[in-house]
């Protein structure tokens, strides 16, 4: 997952929000909180959260094309590259 250096305590979150979250905007990696010595949440920035549910979406779509093949439902394939073409052009650089 992570790198050693991506956890950190709540109380240094406490003491240097500000600069933790400039990090976070700098980068893709999420940061781990750890309380007591365990993890505890795990925080990433805004770009990464976005693309992380574009991709989740993406699956989805997937997964129910999937279930529509099994069903015997679903678009032709026209259809389906012209909708394709549409999500990865909205897809966050």
């Amino acid at each position: 997952m992570g790198k050693l250096s991506n956890i950190i305590p709540i109380s240094d979150l406490r003491q240097d929000a500000a600069n933790l979250l400039k990090r976070l905007q700098k980068s893709k990696d999420p940061l781990i909180i750890t309380q007591r010595g365990r993890a505890s949440a795990v925080i990433i920035g805004v770009d990464a959260y976005e693309e992380s549910e574009h991709e989740k979406e993406l699956l989805r779509l997937l997964v129910r094309g999937d279930r529509e093949i099994e069903t015997g439902q679903g678009y032709d394939l026209d259809t389906v590259l012209s909708e394709a073409d549409t999500l990865l052009s909205n897809e966050p650089s």
